[in-house]
């Protein structure tokens, strides 16, 4: 029986990280919730039972044997470090880029490189997009080898936690109603928009959601080899995201199983549900991958500009669920 922590419970990704560990069962013996300062005290409802809602401390977290981190950049940075060297026992599992890219903590998918785990007790949590992208992408990769990648994202306003998805909701309302529509958590009005701009621009043009994309695949694959370039896009859905993935191989994929093979791989697969029947309208979309484990491939056709070796594909992944909490209680399972 294993003690747990979350750090950020009522967020969206919080939350999220509750259902995963009561689905699966997880040996739970103590759960503690931390909180900001102002929700402190209060009571919320978990797949567990009612929980009071604690400010974060380490002392708090004397007895604990794993806390998610499910906060932004500068909490983990602040405390993790601390965390480790007063609880020698604790593995800390952050959902943050705070340590994404440090060459020296583990960036884990457990379906690809579980075994990069080794010893840590800090271990980050890719983007979601990544997370995303990487389930479908690794099985390709494995056969037929890549030597460029090119991602567009369609990226859900569940992105940017409960507020995004309540802005979404609240002013497609006011749009519908005639009343003026409001951004606050968007840089632009979002009902019946696109935005292609997630994060801040790098000196590149490319933005830190894009780059994020090409740096952790990088890490992921442990391949550093095959250049990534993406362009990330928030649409008006809730919570699932969308990426079209345009690859070209070092395989000859027509001389070895064509596409055809492609679909096998992808059949057998764990984490990914294949569907690819566009005659009867069966492919990924954002209503159908919403609160599903599984990432969804389908539009798997041989791309006009790389030809022989060359795959373009269609993928939907929930973010809040593959994209974040169901990728880190999996991490959790391997602790």
């Amino acid at each position: 029986m294993t003690n747990i922590a979350i750090a950020g419970a009522t967020g969206a990704v919080g939350q999220e990280i509750l259902n995963v560990l009561a689905k699966k069962e997880f040996p739970l013996n103590e759960l503690k919730l931390f909180s900001s300062s102002r929700s402190a005290g209060k009571k919320q409802a978990t797949p567990f039972g009612e929980h009071i809602l604690e400010e974060f401390s380490i002392e708090a977290c004397k007895n604990i044997d794993i806390i998610f981190f499910a906060v932004g950049g500068d909490f983990s940075k602040k405390y993790a470090n601390e965390l480790l060297k007063k609880n020698d026992k604790i593995v800390i599992i952050d959902n943050s880029s705070a340590f994404r890219y440090d060459k020296n903590i583990p960036l884990i998918v457990p379906a690809i490189n579980a075994s990069a785990i080794k010893n840590s007790r800090l271990i980050a949590n890719p983007n979601c997009t990544t997370a995303i992208l990487v389930m479908a992408l690794y099985p390709i990769y494995k056969e037929f080898g890549l030597k460029k990648l090119i991602v567009s994202t369609y990226q859900a306003t569940s992105g940017a936690g409960n507020p995004g998805m309540q802005e979404l909701l609240n002013q497609s309302k006011n749009y519908i109603e005639g009343l003026p529509v409001e951004n606050k958590i968007f840089a632009h009005p979002i009902p019946f928009n696109l935005i292609p701009h997630i994060d801040v621009v790098q000196e590149n043009q490319y933005t830190k959601e894009e780059m994020k994309v090409t740096w952790e695949t990088h890490k992921i694959f442990e391949d550093d080899s095959f250049p990534i370039s993406c362009t990330a896009v928030r649409i008006p859905t809730l919570r699932a995201h969308s990426e079209n993935i345009v690859i070209e191989t070092e395989k000859n994929i027509t001389e070895n199983g064509g596409i055809e093979k492609i679909r096998e791989i992808l059949k057998n697969s764990s984490g990914v549900n294949l569907r690819d029947d566009i005659e009867n309208n069966n492919y990924p979309m954002p209503l159908n991958a919403s609160e599903i484990d599984e990432v969804q491939v389908g539009r798997i056709r041989k791309n006009l500009v790389f030809g022989d070796f060359g795959l373009e594909f269609f993928v939907c992944g929930d973010q809040l669920l593959r994209g974040a909490a169901l990728n880190a209680v999996e991490i959790a399972e391997l602790c």
